[in-house]
Formats: structure tokens, sequence, C-alpha cells
């Protein structure tokens, strides 16, 4: 039986099956889309709504960073809590958007996939798997989608208690920066470890929320089971992929890099029309490098145990041809040289 590579499965699922990585750009790029316009509709209105005197004004067209200070501090004084309650009724709306949008996005590319490799391993799947999918997945999706979302706010207000934490070993009658620094840094980075992690457990919970119809909580034992008894091939999956979104991030990079060198004789409308068209490929190839590194966390919880197997054994040396006759090999001892 044949080797079964859920990396290169995965993408060869992106290449064989495009609408997939279509659908995901449709939804993600949707949140974006409206995030970004709620953000400048509410920042130009909140901009209209500041009142500015014509001593402000006037502070404002000296043009000195002291004036100007003082000036945009007496324009905002007392409509930064207005900013804030806006911003926070913003943030709770975008968040119920996403969610929704998340849990129907990965119910359709999910269902895709797991019906690409259930033809893909069609003579080894039994009738019981293949008729799993049949419950509906949207209470769990949703429910894992609002653990995401509470996961975020949860590592912001992390980030927020930690700095306040290591305020407290560098007070401003006896500052120590260099300390405060050396505190905050093991506290963000531990953050930075534990939030991803348990965001990738939850994004792969839905792939059993598809496939099986389970609860949040059974989904995610049957993620941590399924990382446990696969973690090889899970782990190929997400290395390669990762590798191939740091190459994409640096070709990025490097494509942006080329409009921005030509800023000083290029006109700035065609500047900012490449950097944003650069961005976007951008987006669009790191979507479907998600939708691959998906497709192969699906191709190995569908493969069948034969090919599991078959994939992990090592692989025996090739047998050669030993010629009995041959003096070296004989046990009688110094015949060889006696000869």
């Amino acid at each position: 039986m044949s080797r079964v590579s859920p990396t290169l499965e995965g993408f060869r699922a992106g290449f064989r099956r495009p609408s997939l990585t279509f659908t995901e750009i449709a939804w993600r790029w949707t949140v974006g889309a409206v995030a970004w316009g709620l953000f400048l509709f509410s920042f130009v209105e909140y901009l209209g709504s500041l009142p500015v005197t014509n001593s402000d004004a006037a502070l404002l067209r000296t043009r000195q960073p002291w004036l100007v200070g003082r000036a945009i501090a007496h324009i905002l004084r007392g409509s930064l809590s207005r900013a804030g309650v806006a911003a926070l009724l913003a943030a709770l709306a975008l968040s119920l958007l996403w969610i929704v949008a998340a849990s129907v996005g990965r119910a359709a590319t999910v269902r895709a996939l797991l019906d690409y490799f259930r033809g893909r391993f069609a003579s080894n799947i039994s009738v019981k798997r293949a008729g799993a999918m049949k419950s509906s997945p949207w209470r769990s999706l949703i429910g894992l989608n609002f653990l995401r979302v509470v996961l975020a706010m949860a590592a912001l207000l992390a980030f927020a208690g930690a700095a306040i934490l290591v305020r407290f070993t560098s007070p401003d009658a006896h500052p120590h920066s260099g300390l405060a620094f050396m505190l905050f840094l093991p506290l963000a980075g531990l953050i930075c470890f534990v939030w991803p992690m348990l965001n990738w457990l939850l994004s792969l919970a839905g792939i059993f929320a598809v496939r099986d119809g389970d609860d949040v909580l059974s989904a995610l034992s049957a993620a941590g089971t399924f990382v446990h008894e696969r973690w090889g091939p899970v782990f190929a999956v997400s290395t390669w992929t990762g590798l191939a979104h740091l190459a994409a991030i640096s070709m990025a990079t490097t494509a942006v890099s080329f409009p921005l060198a030509f800023i000083r004789v290029a006109p700035t409308r065609l500047i900012i029309a490449a950097v944003m068209l650069v961005t976007l490929a951008y987006f669009a190839v790191a979507d479907w490098l998600y939708m691959a590194r998906l497709a192969g966390y699906v191709c190995i919880a569908e493969m069948p145990e034969a090919l599991a197997e078959s994939a992990t054994l090592p692989t025996p040396p090739p047998r050669t041809s030993i010629d009995r006759e041959e003096l070296i090999l004989s046990d009688i001892p110094n015949l060889a040289v006696e000869t």
C-alpha cells in the first residue's frame, strides 16, 4: 500500500479545489471590509464631533509641537470616554459578525474537504463514518468561535494586567525601566505562546464538530485525542505550511519595498494602489495556505488506519544477494589467508 503524505494531500486539495479558498476569502474579507468601513466611518464621525475653538485653531497653525499638543489635548478633553464606549460597541458587533461568518464558512469548507477525502479514500472508509456528518454542527461551531473571541479578549486583558503588574517595579519616584522590561518580556512571551496554542486547538476542534456533530466539549476532547494519537503528521503539516507562510511573508515584504522606494518620484496614489495590491495578494496566499493546512488535518482525520500505520512504519533496507562461496564469509578461520 502506497504511503500518503497529508502535507502533499493538503496542497493538492488546495490546487484541485480552488472554490474552498474562494469561500475562505469570501467570509474573511467580508468581515475585514466591514471592520475597516466601520472604523473609517467612526473615525470621520468622531473627528466631526470634536469642538475646535478659534484659540485651538490658532495654536494648531503655529506648528510648534508644544502648542499643537496643548491644542489637541484641549480638543480631545471630555470626548475620549465617548470614543471608548463607541469602540467597545463596535468591537462587540464585529465579534458577533465574525462568530456567525466563521461558523458558516468553516462548516462549508470542512464539509467539502470531508467529501473530497472520503472520495479519495473511498475503498477504505466504513459506512458508519461516511454517514456521521448528518448532525447539525452550528451550535458547536458558534460555541467554539465564541470561545476563541473570549480567548482573544482574555489575552488582551492579560497583556494589560502584565503591564500594570510590572509597573509596580518601576514607580515614578524610583524608575527602573530595564527591570520592568525584563519582567514584562517573559510574561508577554508566555501569553503569546498560550494564546495561539489554545486558539489553534479550538480551531482544530471545528473539524470534529462538523464531522461527528459533537458538542463543544466533545469536539475539544476529540481534537486533543487526535493530536495525541497523530502528533507526527499533525506536526509535519503545521511545520511545512508554517514555513510556506513565512516565505510568503518574506516575499510580500520584499514586494512592498519596491513601490515604497519610488515614493519621492512616483505619484502617491500609484504607490498606495501598488502597496494595497501586494497586501491583498499576500492575504489571498495566506488564506490558501490556511486551507491547505486545514485540508492536511482533514486528511489525517479521514485517513484509514492501514494507511496511517503504513505511513509511519520504517521502510526496511533492500535485500542484497550474498555469494555463499566467497572465502571471506567462510566459517573456517584463516581460510582466505591459507589459499
